[in-house]
């Protein structure tokens, strides 16, 4: 009777884990989901293991499913960033005299132009 109760417990609290993490992670940044997933998913790889070592195979498949699960988001969230971050521009402004006359463009950090800047 102790361990089917231990069994639940582990198993609602894994979903419960899950479920806390993921509906606020909506609407938090993608660095602060990223870092949730990693450790969300070596919380639940661990007591997979903890449970596998108990001899409970079943749990043990649930809680490492979760973990292959949150790793998987771990993997796109940290993909998506990574586009994010090669598609930044940023442009270099030039002036003569106090005026703007032209700025180069920067695309991940190399220079791909200079654009001038109609007089006015």
């Amino acid at each position: 009777m102790y361990r089917k109760f231990t069994a639940l417990l582990a198993a609602g609290l894994s979903v419960a884990m899950t479920l806390a993490l993921a509906g606020p992670a909506a609407a938090q940044a993608r660095q602060r989901d990223k870092n949730n997933m990693r450790n969300l998913g070596i919380g639940l790889g661990a007591a997979a293991v903890h449970q596998a070592i108990k001899g409970k195979k079943t749990n043990a498949i649930i809680l490492g499913a979760g973990a292959a699960y949150s790793a998987k988001k771990y993997e796109d969230q940290r993909k998506a960033q990574n586009r994010d971050n090669r598609n930044r521009i940023s442009r270099v402004y030039r002036y003569r005299n106090g005026r703007r006359v032209g700025y180069y463009k920067y695309i991940n950090g190399r220079k791909v132009g200079y654009y001038r800047v109609s007089n006015r």
